[in-house]
């Protein structure tokens, strides 16, 4: 999972490089994933009305659905 968000993240940016994703299990079948990315990235990441951002959030939820987990994407400013 964490590898399917950095891929879409690096090439949604201008600076991929600067593109980390932490990933935290918070409950046996919880997850947490922390998107970081460069601020002048951030608004390319969200979308226009977190459009690209729910998208993400879509594709995170049935990638993990497959594992029978359930995962959250957080976006840090």
């Amino acid at each position: 999972m964490k590898e399917f968000i950095e891929f879409i993240a690096k090439h949604l940016v201008d600076s991929p490089q600067n593109v980390e994703v932490d990933e935290k299990t918070v409950e046996e079948k919880k997850v947490v994933l922390s998107l970081k990315v460069k601020p002048e990235d951030v608004g390319k990441v969200i979308g226009k009305q977190g459009k690209t951002a729910q998208a993400m959030r879509t594709l995170l939820t049935a990638v993990a659905a497959k594992d029978g987990k359930r995962a959250i994407l957080e976006i840090v400013d």
